[in-house]
């Protein structure tokens, strides 16, 4: 048997098998994707780009906090992984994300928001999935009560809903 046939029958077992292919240094998504990743990133799954579902994101070691916003009616407990925590795992370099949601609405985010108790990628609030009715599936989400520098409209304008891209810049 050629290398190329075994290779793709080895492809073919493994995901008969259930267990993720990684291409480039990430694993493929098994579920729906949620969150397309592009530009300046060490680690890839689909050519140049990243994709990942929720299991990926909820594999990232996420964090919650409670924080009141102007878009909500009281304190709301919110589930996601850090921004800091994201660049980290894909390697991200740049000076700034840029999130897309899902009708191409853009901000840009500078990397140095990207830090330890800041802002999160959220998929969660209140122990529930956020839907796309609800602001999901992911929101970048300040922890706007612990510290009033987050208090701003250049931050809040950063709190884009309905994230499906992110460019890294």
């Amino acid at each position: 048997m050629g290398f190329w046939r075994f290779a793709s029958a080895m492809a073919v077992a493994a995901v008969l098998s259930g267990t993720a292919v990684q291409a480039e240094g990430l694993p493929v998504p098994q579920g729906e994707v949620i969150l397309t990743v592009t530009g300046a990133v060490d680690k890839t799954n689909a050519g140049d780009a990243v994709q990942i579902d929720l299991a990926m994101l909820e594999s990232m070691t996420p964090v919650e906090f409670e924080t009141s916003t102007i878009w909500t009616d009281g304190p709301q407990l919110f589930r996601g992984v850090p921004l800091a925590t994201l660049v980290q795992h894909l390697g991200a370099e740049g000076t700034v994300m840029s999130a897309s949601a899902l009708n191409d609405y853009t901000v840009d985010i500078p990397l140095t928001d990207a830090v330890a108790d800041g802002p999160i990628l959220a998929f969660a609030v209140n122990g529930a999935p956020l839907s796309v009715r609800d602001k999901g599936p992911l929101w970048v989400v300040y922890p706007y009560d612990s510290n009033s520098d987050y208090q701003a409209e250049v931050i809040y304008a950063r709190s884009i809903w309905q994230v499906a891209k992110i460019e890294f810049k």
